[in-house]
This record gives structure tokens, sequence and C-alpha cells, in this order.
């Protein structure tokens, strides 16, 4: 985090979002402050609040791609949630809390996969050495004197003649040499077929169906932590090949080989210091004054947020998780109601508004060309797993983004996303016959869009439901 100047941040969202050069300014000023938290005197540390942001913009600006880039970029927790699925308490509906307790859950996941990355290697050396005992177990042959002993135990004692001894060392090295040669196999790919009995650990916990309101989402996962110490792990044996028991085994060594107290510490702390909620639809609750009908819990769902993002303790399976420096950005469309709808002090705890704006041809055209995933790149990786080249003319973009921008003005405007649905129309053909082509380059024009395209664009009704 703190290797990125606010310059370099929007460069890197430069990447993947064309314009909206304000809200990346905003965004990466946000990530910087707490850089900069961190390097102010502990005792001042803990007053500085993040500055919440709230986007205001049309659906396919670049809004949520912004902030998840931005997570990403970070490498902080993220989740995303919609206003519009919480209820205030006393209805049906999930709890707000529950945002916090989900995005410790993918802090724990995050946190944990880094470990395991860490501990592959010694993983894999276990899991290697313990495919070779399914393999290859200590009593495959026969031992001199003793069968029912294995080697070490004969070398180990002191009661048996030097014959027997010496004879139990050539086995044992027997033993070790065609383990190294089994080992050399494995390695090499030449045991691929080979079958082992491996043994799996399963637990059956009984299904408890919990029908609860807002505020009990809890109680499931607390009763399968419950249950989980109660009943008693079983294991099976199964038998699979041994590639597919090499990677069995890695992941139960690379589990013993994690200190899960510590993964959860990191992983809390990581929430509370870095954390980014993104709240989409904020201006589905923005609505005042309704007394009745589905708008009768708007105004609460804003007031069980403040908590949240003034700053509360949440309760978690993880333990106890702070949020006084989560950062909390929204984002809503604002077309019916405003941001001034909020609540006031809802508002007072978004001091930063950055407007979004539309997307118009030109904007098209470098969305569907620039970004590093770009939409042509996409499609033309995809075809290429066909071993067809496709092709797309300078007249051909321009002609996509041209009607994209058209009929966004003709009917409701979608943003760039409407780009994915003229793109799907035009190369639905290709797509469907590629396999069977005989052709390996597939030239696109303005001509063979138009053609594609000319009866919906004509029959404003047909468009309407396709476009």
């Amino acid at each position: 985090m703190g290797s990125f100047t606010p310059r370099e941040i929007v460069s890197e969202l430069d990447k993947y979002i064309i314009g909206q050069r304000e809200a990346k300014r905003a965004v990466a000023i946000a990530l910087r402050n707490r850089w900069r938290r961190q390097q102010v005197r502990p005792e001042l540390r803990d007053e500085i609040a993040p500055k919440n942001i709230i986007m205001i913009g049309p659906t396919g600006v670049g809004k949520t791609e912004i902030s998840r880039r931005l997570a990403r970029l970070a490498g902080a927790p993220f989740i995303k949630v919609e206003a519009s699925k919480f209820t205030e308490v006393g209805y049906v509906g999930r709890d707000v809390e529950s945002i916090i307790r989900d995005l410790t859950e993918l802090a724990v996941k995050m946190v944990k996969d880094g470990e395991m990355k860490t501990v592959m290697v010694k993983a894999r050396d276990a899991a290697e050495e313990r495919l070779l005992d399914f393999l290859l177990p200590p009593h495959a042959a026969p031992l001199y004197p003793r069968p029912e002993m294995s080697a070490r135990e004969i070398l180990d004692r002191t009661d048996f003649t030097p014959p027997e001894r010496e004879a139990a060392a050539r086995e044992r090295e027997l033993h070790k040499t065609t383990r190294e040669k089994m080992r050399t196999l494995l390695r090499e790919g030449k045991l691929e077929e080979r079958t082992v009995e491996i043994e799996q650990a399963t637990q059956k916990l009984p299904v408890v169906e919990i029908f609860s309101s807002g505020g009990m989402e809890e109680m499931d996962m607390n009763m399968k932590d419950m249950f989980s110490n109660i009943f008693p792990k079983k294991t099976r044996r199964r038998k699979v090949k041994a590639p597919e028991a090499f990677e069995i085994l890695t992941q139960e060594e690379a589990q013993k080989l994690i200190d899960m107290d510590k993964v959860t510490k990191e992983a809390v702390e990581r929430v509370e210091q870095s954390g980014i909620v993104f709240i989409d639809e904020i201006d589905k609750i923005a609505g005042r004054g309704s007394s009745y009908g589905p708008d009768i819990s708007r105004e609460g769902v804003q007031r069980d947020l403040l908590p949240l993002v003034e700053g509360s303790t949440v309760n978690t399976k993880y333990g106890m998780v702070k949020t006084d420096h989560i950062l909390f950005i929204a984002s809503g469309a604002f077309h019916i109601s405003k941001p001034s709808d909020l609540i006031p002090e809802f508002q007072g705890r978004f001091p930063i508004r950055v407007e979004l704006t539309p997307l118009g041809e030109e904007e098209f055209v470098r969305i569907l060309t620039e970004p590093e995933n770009a939409l042509i790149k996409q499609y033309m990786a995809l075809l290429e797993t066909e071993s067809i080249r496709l092709v797309f003319k300078d007249d051909a973009i321009r002609e996509i983004a041209s009607i994209a921008a058209l009929v966004n003005e003709r009917m409701e405007n979608i943003g760039a996303r409407r780009l994915h649905t003229i793109i799907e129309r035009v190369l639905d053909e290709i797509s469907f016959g590629a396999p069977d082509m005989e052709s390996k380059e597939v030239v696109i024009d303005s001509s063979y869009v138009r053609e594609r395209l000319s009866d919906i664009l004509k029959d404003d009704d047909l468009s309407r439901y396709i476009l």
C-alpha cells in the first residue's frame, strides 16, 4: 500500500477503467491516506477516521470496477453489497452486521490462501513421503528373520545376532533403494496410472435449518461449529490415481502446517485496518417520507448502517471486529432521489462525493481496445482456443461503439454493459460455428456489424427486447 502514490494508483486504474478521472483521484487519495495514517504517531493514529466516498452516476460507468480494482491493488479485503437487500431490525431480511461477518470470512480465506502458498513446498515434500508409503509400504517384502518386524525395529534392538542384524540392514538398504527409484518415477510422471488407496477424513453433520428474522444468521454457523466438536471425524478409504492422491495429501499436509490462530488474528487486523466495503444501490434507501409498503424500512436501513460507518464493534465467529477504520464506498444512480434525501447523519459520514460521467461513443471505442482486459481482446482469446484468428477493423469497432451509444439513447442507458450485448449479437454466428469453420481467419468490418444488427435496429420494438 505504501509503495503507491496517488498518481501511480490512478495510473494502475487507467489500465482497466476508461475516464472517470475525478472518481479515480478520490479513491487514490483515500487509499494513500491509509498509508499516511500508519505513519502518524500512535496516540493520533486512532483518531484519524477514513473519508468515506459516495459515487454518483448511472449504471455501467465503472463505479464497482473502480472499487474492486482499488482493493485488488491494495491487497485489501473487499466486499460488495446491495443496500436494497437489507432491512431495518424487526423486518425479515438480512442484518447489516452480516456485511462485516462476510468481510471477515473473506479476509480469513485471503490470509489462509497466502499461508498455503508459503507452506506449499514443505507440504509437497511431506505429501510425497506419504504417497511413497502408500506405493511402497515398509513391510512390502518379508524381512529376515522376523517378517512381522520392520528392519528399523530389528536394528534398534540389541538382542539379535550379528547375522540377523546384517540381514535386516540389507533389507533396509534394499527398501531405501527401491523407494528412491519409486520417487524418481513419481517425479518423472511415470506412475500416473498407478492406483493407490488413501484415507480421507469425512464428517457428516446433521442438517439443521433455522428460520429466523434478521440478526440471527450467526446461529446456523455456531450450531455447525458446535456439532463439529461433538461428532467425531471419520475416515473413509478411497482408491485414486497417484496424481490425484498427491494433490489430496498435499492439501492435508498444508492444512496441518497452517497456524489458524495466527491466520485469524491477521485476518481480523486486515479487516479493521484495510477493509473496503462497497455499498451499491444506496439511492434505493434514500427516499424519505413514506410510511407504508416496501419503502417502510428505507430510513431504518440507513440508521442501522450508521453505526457501522461511524465505527462500532461487531461480533463474528473469529472474535470482535472494529469498523472504525474500514473504508466505506457507497454508490447509486440517484435518478429519482438525490444524495440530500439521505438522513443528515448518514450524509455526514460520507464527506467525499464524486459524480461519474455517462459514457458516449468515444469512451466506448477506448473501452473496446485500450484496457488490458478489453472486450475485443477477450473475444479474440476465446476464439483463438478454436484456432481461429479474429481480426477487428477500426471501422467495425467504431460502428459497434456508435450503435451502443445510439441504443443507450433510445432505451435505458446501461453504460458499457451494452457493449457485451451488441458484441455477443455480432459474433453469435461465428461463435456457434467456430469448431466447424474451415477458414482460420475471420475479419470483422463495419459492413459485417451492420449486416448482423440491421434488422434489429430497424425494429424498435425488437431492439427493445434484444439489445
